[in-house]
């Protein structure tokens, strides 16, 4: 029998073992929990300049530097995108709004970041992945080793409302775009 065709045997085929679920949530589990976490320290960098960050008053001067108005008030709405967006993404809760959120805020992130390039250390590729993974778990789901599987309603993740939430997120994101100089 040649590689390139398809068993005879029906039975062969039930044999062999299939994929685990519980691998695919481990793995979403593990994307979530770093993706998460990581938003969320970044988050507390710019509101408190925990973990060694700079807190809300030089990080308000940098956005006003980068062309944002009232850059404090935008440094806090970021801070406060990345903490609660980050936490959300890592337990599981509200999983495409909360990725949805963390796209936005780096989308204006790598408006900032856009003209060093795409690798380190000025360019852009930390932010293009944080990014691609927040779109990622936004459109996934969380599987099931989050809050969203143990609330009625959120369990069933559906593509559509990862993509709503996407579009949310991406329209947000242009408005405030819209408003940097």
């Amino acid at each position: 029998m040649s590689t390139l065709t398809a068993p005879q045997n029906a039975s062969a085929d039930s044999r062999r073992p299939s994929a685990s679920p519980h691998g695919y949530d481990a793995g979403l589990l593990l994307l979530r929990l770093v993706l998460g976490l990581t938003m969320a320290a970044h988050g507390t960098q710019k509101l408190f300049g925990w973990f060694g960050g700079f807190g809300l008053d030089a990080t308000g001067r940098f956005f006003t530097a980068s062309g944002y108005p009232s850059g404090r008030t935008m440094a806090a709405v970021a801070g406060l995108t990345e903490t609660f967006g980050g936490l959300g993404v890592a337990v599981g809760l509200l999983t495409p709004l909360a990725g949805a959120a963390l796209v936005g805020t780096m989308l204006n992130a790598l408006a900032v970041t856009w003209g060093g390039g795409f690798f380190a250390p000025k360019g852009s590729e930390y932010e293009w992945l944080l990014t691609a993974a927040a779109a990622a778990v936004a459109l996934t789901g969380p599987g099931r080793y989050a809050v969203d599987h143990f609330v009625p309603v959120l369990r069933s993740h559906r593509l559509a409302r990862g993509v709503a939430a996407l579009g949310l997120g991406v329209i947000l994101a242009g408005v405030v775009l819209l408003l940097r100089n």
